[in-house]
């Protein structure tokens, strides 16, 4: 029996600094039995520029989104929560009375999140391996407050060997363009985060977001930590296929 069609929208962060992440999507999903494709001409989705304002910009990427993704066929996978929500909560506001309202609440409708769809669509019995190591979870905003992720990560996390982190769900401050606006704030939040990982006594931390885990990463980098820092996608999939 062929396997479920899905698409993969990989966002423009996996696909520029972290294609790992990417494979192990792809991954993830084939050994979920689906049939990944990879629609041609993905860009931005346009969140940054919709986060300070900037609506007319941030139409002109989300059109092209939409004129990617409106011809295929399934769920719009990605390997984030933070795409996800922009596009299933937010394009409703930009293409609000458009000639292009009905092709995003097309889209809008397929798009999922990839603990979301194993976990709540497939019902997928996959289950995430931490290799011996203590795992701590970093759960989102986006994911979180927009999506109401929280257990399908559980779920996935299930067979590891979790530690307890402090504030799991608090910010890490990164929050996009908000870290450039306000770097003190931004940082601060950080050392929250980071004293809380350290305490935790994990040798990994994971999370649903590439755009969290590069801003955490690089403040334990430069606190000279050992804990790795790893996508939820690297914990289910082959990233080295």
């Amino acid at each position: 029996m062929p396997g479920r069609q899905v698409q993969l929208f990989v966002t423009c962060l996996v696909d520029s600094l972290a294609p790992e992440v990417g494979r192990a999507t792809v991954s993830a999903l084939e050994q979920a039995g689906c049939v990944v494709s990879f629609p041609e001409g993905q860009a931005c989705c346009g969140q940054p520029a919709y986060n300070v304002g900037l609506h007319d910009e941030a139409r002109e990427m989300a059109s092209q989104t939409l004129g990617v993704l409106d011809g295929t066929d399934g769920p719009i996978v990605m390997p984030s929560g933070s795409c996800a929500a922009m596009i299933r909560h937010h394009y409703t506001t930009l293409f609000e009375n458009s000639a292009e309202a009905a092709k995003a609440e097309r889209v809008q409708s397929r798009v999922r999140e990839l603990s979301e769809l194993l976990v709540d669509d497939l019902e997928t019995d996959s289950k995430a391996s931490g290799d011996g190591c203590q795992v701590a979870y970093h759960y989102s905003c986006h994911g979180l407050r927009e999506l109401g992720l929280s257990h399908q990560a559980d779920e996935l996390l299930s067979e590891v060997d979790r530690v307890v982190l402090e504030d799991d769900r608090e910010c890490c401050g990164f929050g996009g363009l908000f870290s450039v606006e306000m770097p003190a704030v931004s940082a601060a939040i950080l050392e929250k985060k980071l004293d809380a990982i350290e305490a935790s006594g994990a040798d990994v931390l994971v999370g649903g977001d590439f755009s969290c885990l590069v801003h955490i990463e690089g403040g334990l980098r430069r606190r000279g930590s050992d804990v790795e820092v790893r996508h939820l996608a690297e914990l289910l999939g082959d990233s080295d296929e």
